[in-house]
């Protein structure tokens, strides 16, 4: 099975990511960190990330935490997202009412 080295940018951390599994799954299993991690299921927001560099595919995300120009700016949620390719990854900051909760 094919493997994507993962790189947070933001932390400095770097993962293995096992075709078709998510990136934040594959940060859990690494003993990882660096990503916010939420409800799992693509509907919180928390875990979002910007993709810098490589490709990647998407799975079903919630439209208020992900509209579609998000997507096109490379601003995903990291529990949605399974590597085609390497990947460069950046947090992207909580809105200050999430971190609040």
């Amino acid at each position: 099975m094919a493997g994507f080295q993962v790189s947070n940018r933001t932390t400095g951390d770097h993962f293995l990511c096992q075709e078709g599994q998510s990136v934040l799954k594959a940060m859990e299993q690494a003993g990882k960190k660096c990503v916010p991690v939420g409800c799992r299921g693509g509907g919180c927001g928390f875990c979002k990330i910007r993709i810098v560099e490589g490709d990647f595919e998407c799975g079903k995300m919630s439209k208020a935490h992900v509209p579609p120009e998000a997507i096109d700016k490379g601003e995903v949620l990291a529990c949605r997202i399974y590597p085609l390719t390497d990947l460069t990854i950046e947090c992207v900051p909580l809105p200050e009412a999430a971190v609040e909760k």
